[in-house]
């Protein structure tokens, strides 16, 4: 459908928006709310995890989904990350599935669309002896506009996908935001009512989107697949730039707008991880002004409730590869003056620590 179609059935900017970005990924519904946390939050609550229901889930991720597993009472179990994308890794998965396996929970890391069929055959081999199948629920917070290995749109498959509309993410709803794609009908009306006090029979809270929100959201959805093109046409040109840099393992090259490289995510050799990850890093901002960070480090590392929570867990791949890991900055709108200058600061950076370190992998 498209927006002036839209406009033609819906009361307001909200819905909308809602209508556009449902017919932009081709979900039978997209249901909006305040923020991506809060949309991750109310799918798991629609689950009614009972004590000991479990979520799998990567290792390496943001802290927000694994909070939000906790928080809705489930039982989180961390599975390892493939070597190649750190997408979720299928055979580590069914390794961590079980009879108690409630869902599923796949992120599409920095923007690398992982390959869901794998993980709805896993489901529909391994049923919950009460629920059935487990659900695939996908993280596409950073992976918006992208497209899986089917070529379809990122929000199509899946049971639910979750979208968050933060400022730094490929697109923004004035500074907050998140939408729900599903192809169930079931799902989509209780998140309505969830969000909105509970309609009038229900119970509910307040994570509407705002009016002035969705209007945004109709402008940057507009320019998502020219402003994704540029961020893939810059993180590319990274890619040949830094080819022949032998120290350092580049992100996968992924067509198609399978990666939209929400981050140019860097590996340094296994003989730099940890204490020469981090001498790069200093040496990038401290002489050249290029920042970088580490996204993600597997999330029992940096959040203490989730340490708890998952104590007696452990993801040696996860610990590996995150030590290895850096992101320096990357935005669609940096001028050639600048990438160039990026390049030749990891260049430089990367033959000074080399020096120092061992170049072996």
């Amino acid at each position: 459908m498209s927006t002036r179609a839209a406009r033609g059935k819906a009361t307001s900017y909200t819905d909308v928006f809602e209508a556009a970005f449902s017919a932009y990924t081709s979900a039978s519904f997209a249901v909006a709310f305040n923020s991506g946390g809060t949309a991750l939050e109310m799918v798991l609550r629609y689950l009614r995890l009972a004590p000991g229901d479990e979520v799998v889930s990567c290792a390496i991720n943001f802290v927000g989904p694994h909070i939000a597993v906790i928080g809705q009472g489930g039982t989180l179990v961390l599975a390892e990350p493939d070597p190649l994308t750190l997408n979720l890794d299928p055979a580590d998965t069914e390794r961590a599935v079980t009879p108690r396996t409630r869902a599923i929970l796949v992120t599409h890391w920095n923007g690398a669309t992982a390959d869901l069929q794998p993980f709805l055959d896993l489901a529909d081999r391994n049923p919950h002896p009460v629920h059935g199948p487990p659900v695939v629920i996908v993280d596409a917070a950073r992976a918006c506009g992208g497209r899986t290995a089917t070529g379809a749109r990122v929000g199509a498959e899946g049971w639910a996908t979750v979208f968050s509309f933060e400022s730094k993410k490929l697109m923004t709803t004035f500074g907050q935001g998140g939408m729900v794609t599903t192809n169930d009908e079931t799902l989509a009306e209780p998140l309505r009512w969830l969000r909105t006090y509970g309609g009038r029979e229900h119970w509910g809270t307040n994570q509407m989107m705002s009016k002035a929100q969705a209007a945004v959201g109709l402008v940057q959805l507009s320019r998502l697949d020219e402003m994704n093109t540029a961020r893939i046409g810059r993180a590319h040109r990274r890619t040949r730039s830094l080819a022949d840099v032998d120290e350092l393992t580049l992100p996968p090259t992924l067509h198609e707008r399978q990666h939209l490289y929400y981050r140019h995510s860097l590996l340094v050799p296994d003989g730099w991880a940890g204490a020469g990850r981090d001498e790069l890093m200093n040496v990038l901002a401290s002489q050249y002004g290029v920042g970088s960070i580490i996204s993600d480090p597997p999330t029992y590392l940096g959040h203490r409730l989730i340490r708890d929570h998952t104590s007696g867990q452990h993801c040696p791949r996860a610990d590996r590869l995150a030590a290895r890991l850096l992101c320096p900055c990357l935005h669609p709108r940096m001028s050639p003056g600048d990438e160039a200058a990026i390049c030749d600061a990891i260049r430089q950076a990367t033959a000074q620590v080399a020096r120092t370190h061992s170049p072996s992998q």
